[in-house]
């Protein structure tokens, strides 16, 4: 089964049904999670990386996020990192084999419409890189 499950989370709508979706998969195999928040950052000459959103609301979500995966009776880890806006599809997938998930949870939409449209959406990417099994949550 999967006894380890990397869940990516964000503050889109569907983050609720993603983090429940991975602890059901870790409650039935005993599994280990990781809970991956990515800052996504605006590359802006002259200024370098600007963050999309502040580092306190980046850890209070992934802390929530392993707080209610714990009181469930599952280990829990949560990891932060900064990204520039684009390149999240792959840094879920370096995590991924970092931490040898067995599979790879997310949600389907993080962005609005347009700007998956234009981007791709980040599930899609993830889906067409991922060397394991990707379980995406609408």
């Amino acid at each position: 089964m999967y006894a380890r499950v990397l869940v990516a989370v964000d503050h889109s709508e569907a983050s609720e049904r993603v983090l429940a979706a991975a602890r059901d998969l870790a409650l039935l195999s005993r599994g280990e999670v990781w809970v991956l928040h990515l800052r996504e950052r605006e590359v802006i000459p002259r200024l370098g990386l600007v963050p999309a959103e502040s580092e306190d609301a980046a850890e209070a979500a992934v802390a929530s996020a392993v707080d209610e995966l714990t009181a469930a009776g599952i280990t829990a880890h949560g990891l932060i990192r900064d990204t520039v806006f684009g390149h999240a599809a792959r840094e879920i997938i370096d995590d991924a084999r970092e931490h040898d998930a067995d599979v790879i949870v997310m949600g389907s939409r993080g962005r609005g419409d347009l700007a998956g449209l234009v981007l791709g959406s980040t599930a899609h990417k993830v889906i067409h890189l991922a060397d394991r099994p990707v379980l995406v949550v609408r």
